[in-house]
Formats: structure tokens, C-alpha cells, sequence
């Protein structure tokens, strides 16, 4: 007898719950005693893709579509009014409105824990109201790659008690004062994700205590997007931010002194570059950039952090306020993401005022030549060059998206020479190397060797690694 069929029933459901429903589906076929089984396990999993595939034509696939809608109608109907614990469903190819927020209400009523749907939003859908009283609902993710989510119309009586992950992600999701509105519906929310988001009202606030595993922001940046007036953290016990929006002209509250790890993009367009790289009179009194400055105070209230990393922009936009840059006492370790358009102004600064650091992790070492580089690099030559480097105390220097440069090497030999403390160094390729030398076994050949010479002059481990995972933006 098989021995899996011979396990009582609870146990069989706990090993199908690791499986799509529709792979549990298929365990009805084996014997009688499998037979509907997969309609008493809690988890839903219905992904269309495994309906779906692109060498359909258009007829076929709306014929595909059309099965896979009533396949999920089965499932829920079978399965009665039994306790759903997690309800997944990835339609990519559009619901209609009035379907999906039937099987929604259903799966509400049987008291889902865990909510995913990753659907084609259609514009005008409005998701129904009993999402937003539910008293079971713990996770919630909403996704969709091309719509417009205006997912929260301000439904009187919103509260959902045990919520402790919002995840919404969209080509576009509106965000007004209404999400200063909405934070105090989840009382026990500990992690909230934001991405595509497009702020309507100019001065944002985002103040919640509960926060603590993680608060993601990342606005779409647009061109028709307007530099926030002002933007406010009150989040005191927060562990992790992940924030990218365009640079505020303000940042009057910043309160997160649990704040562990960082990952900030400041966005700004190619003309605020070239004004804040100009002279100070060539800003007038009521120029946006000319308050940029301000990014100091976002950075003051994020100095405990352990772990900081910072994209090329930032770093411009750091290049405002290098004077008053705080001290992280706290922070291990710093990253950095590089760009030939962008450039390394505050990169000095910063070394300096991270007195413990450890790991120094680039990505990618192009940057923009300015006369006010610093000492950082060796782009131009200076009397004081190597200073900021001379007095950190990292241990471990990362470079990915190494793309087989002189430049490269020679900042490389700079790094050497002047990190007192450094250990180790390891070098990442670049995946697809654009250079004319990127995959020529010569010059592996060559790098090879100069790495071999590294270790003979160097007290430091040098290594030329294979790619590794880059930047995420999100």
C-alpha cells in the first residue's frame, strides 16, 4: 500500500498546502481516497501562467483564460465554507471586476490570514469595501504592472485590527494626505511597502509606531512629478527604510532612532544637477535647489544606522550640505552606487564622518570629474590626495560592475595605497561588460597577473570574482 495515502487526512493537507492548487488538483486522480482531498487545504495558490502561454494565438488563449476563471470558481465552490488561511492569485491577464470581488468577498467570509493578487487593475476598479473591515486579514499585497491603483477610497470605517504587511505595487498608486489617515486604521502594522507611488499632496508625513520590520517608499519619479515641499519620518521604532523619491525641499521631522538599515535614492533631474554644481549666485532666492540643503536633516535623523547605502544621485544631492554632514557613529557598513553622470563630491565627507566603518561596497567606480571630486579618487591631482581615505578604518573594500578599465585599475592602485587598515579586497565583473576588452581572455589573462602583484606589494587579499548581485532599487 502507499504509504503517503495510508497518513491520516490533516496530514496529507499539510503536504499539499506546499503545493500550487493546482498541483494538489491533480492528487485527485490517484485513488479514492485523494478525491477532493486538495479542497480541504487551507492555501490557495491559482497562477493563470500555468494555464497561459504566449504561443497560444489570441483565440486560443481567451479560451485558456476562460478555463482557468472557472477552474478558480470550482475550487471555491468546493471547498464550501471551510477556513481559508492563504489566498494567492495571479491573474496577469485581467479579471473581470465583478468576478474578482466575488470570489474576494468569499474568501473574506471564510477568514483569510494571508492576501496576495497580482491582477491587471483595470482603471476605475475599486476594490470591494469588505477588504478594509476585515478582522482576520494579516498580510495583504496588491500588485499590478500596469494599472492605476487607487486602492484606498477612504471607506468609512476602514479597520483592519490584525494587519501587520501592506505590500501595494503598481505602475501608479496615488498617495494623498489620506495615507496619514490610513496608518492609524492598522494598529499593529509592522511593514509597509509602497512602490510606484505618486504623492498628490506636497507635504508628506508618514508617523506610525508601529512600524518596525520595514518601511519601503519608492515613488515613480516621473517628469510631471513635482519636488515634495516637505517630507516627515515619525516612525521611532523602525529597523529598516528603503526610500526613493525626488529630493525634498524639506525634511522638518525625521524620528527614527531604532533605524538599522537605510537604502536612500534622492532623485533630481540633469538642470538641478548642473545648478547644483554652479556657483551659489546662479541660484535665485526661490530656486528648489537652493533648499536641497536640507537632505542634511533627513540624514541626522537616520545617523544610528548600521548599514547605509546610497545611489549616485544621493550623492549629489549630499554634495549640498558635505559641511554639515552628520557623524555615523554606528555605521559598519556603506555602499555606493556609481554613475558616469554623477559625482563624487560627498564621497570624502562621508568617509570621514563613518569612524568605524568595516565594509566599503561600490557599484561600479565611473563617476563625474568635478573640481571638487575630493580626495577620494585620483581623477586630479591634489596635494592632499588620499586624505579622507588615509583615516577611515575600513577593513573590506567591495567593487562591483569592475568593467576592465585603466581608470579602474588605477583607482584601484589608489584604494591600496591608502586604505591603512584594509584586509581584503574583492573585485565583481561586470555581467556584460560593454568595454572593447570585456571578454577577451588577455586581458583576464593581464588582470590575473596585476592582481598577482597586488598580493606581493600589498598586505591585502585581492580576488577578481565572478558577477554578483547589483543595486536593488526596491
Amino acid at each position: 500500500m502507499d504509504l503517503v495515502s495510508s497518513l491520516p487526512d490533516d496530514v496529507r493537507c499539510h503536504i499539499l498546502s506546499f503545493l500550487t492548487t493546482k498541483e494538489s488538483a491533480l492528487t485527485s486522480v490517484l485513488s479514492k481516497k485523494w478525491r477532493n482531498l486538495f479542497t480541504l487545504v487551507p492555501n490557495l495558490d491559482l497562477d493563470d501562467s500555468e494555464y497561459l502561454h504566449p504561443e497560444e494565438t489570441k483565440w486560443e488563449r481567451e479560451e485558456i483564460l476562460d478555463s482557468f476563471l472557472d477552474f478558480v470558481e470550482r475550487v471555491l465552490s468546493l471547498q464550501g465554507n471551510g477556513p481559508i488561511r492563504r489566498f494567492s492569485l495571479r491573474c496577469e491577464s485581467g479579471v473581470p471586476p465583478a468576478r474578482l470581488n466575488r470570489w474576494l468577498c468569499k474568501v473574506l467570509q471564510r477568514g483569510v490570514a494571508d492576501l496576495e493578487l497580482i491582477i491587471d487593475f483595470e482603471d476605475g476598479y475599486l476594490l470591494p469595501r469588505e477588504l478594509f473591515v476585515s478582522e482576520t486579514l494579516v498580510n495583504l499585497r496588491l500588485k499590478s504592472e500596469f494599472g492605476c491603483i487607487h486602492w484606498w477610497p477612504g471607506a468609512e470605517g476602514t479597520f483592519l485590527p490584525r494587519l501587520q504587511s501592506l505590500d501595494i505595487s503598481s505602475a501608479m498608486v496615488f498617495c494623498d494626505d489620506k495615507l496619514q489617515k490610513l496608518l492609524p486604521c492598522f494598529p499593529v502594522i509592522e511593514e509597509l511597502r509602497l512602490v510606484g507611488m505618486e504623492w498628490i499632496d506636497s507635504h508628506v508625513t508618514v508617523s506610525c509606531a508601529t512600524l518596525t520590520n520595514q518601511l519601503l517608499l519608492s515613488s515613480t519619479g516621473s517628469r510631471t512629478s513635482k519636488n515634495p515641499k516637505s517630507v516627515s519620518f515619525d516612525t521611532p521604532n523602525l529597523l529598516s527604510l528603503a526610500y526613493s523619491d525626488l529630493v525634498a525641499e524639506d525634511y522638518p521631522l525625521v524620528n527614527m532612532k531604532s533605524l538599522f538599515k537605510a537604502r536612500i535614492i534622492l532623485g533630481v533631474d540633469d538642470d538641478q544637477i548642473a545648478l547644483m554644481r554652479a556657483p551659489t549666485n546662479y541660484l535665485s532666492e526661490d530656486d528648489v535647489v537652493r533648499r536641497f540643503g536640507n537632505v542634511v536633516k533627513l540624514m541626522k535623523g537616520i545617523q544610528n544606522v548600521q548599514q547605509l547605502h546610497l545611489h549616485s544621485d544621493t550623492l549629489e544631492v549630499l554634495s549640498m550640505c558635505c559641511e554639515s554632514m552628520p557623524v555615523f557613529n554606528n555605521v559598519k557598513t556603506l555602499g555606493i552606487k556609481s554613475d558616469y553622470d554623477r559625482g563624487w563630491q560627498a564621497v570624502p565627507a562621508l568617509l570621514r564622518n563613518c569612524p568605524h566603518l568595516e565594509t566599503l561596497t561600490f557599484e561600479g567606480l565611473v563617476h563625474h570629474v568635478t573640481d571638487k571630486c575630493g580626495d577620494a579618487c585620483d581623477c586630479i591631482f591634489r596635494k592632499d590626495k588620499g586624505r579622507s581615505l588615509k583615516s577611515c578604518p575600513v577593513k573590506v573594500v567591495e567593487i562591483k560592475e569592475f568593467r576592465v578599465t585603466m581608470k579602474e585599475m588605477h583607482l584601484i592602485e589608489h584604494f591600496l595605497d591608502n586604505f591603512p587598515c584594509l584586509k581584503e579586497m574583492k573585485i565583481y565583473r561586470e555581467e556584460y561588460d560593454p568595454s572593447p576588452f570585456g571578454n577577451d581572455p588577455q586581458v583576464d589573462d593581464l588582470i590575473l597577473d596585476m592582481i598577482e602583484e597586488y598580493k606581493d606589494i600589498y598586505s591585502c587579499n585581492v580576488q577578481l570574482l565572478e558577477p554578483c548581485d547589483k543595486w536593488d532599487e526596491q
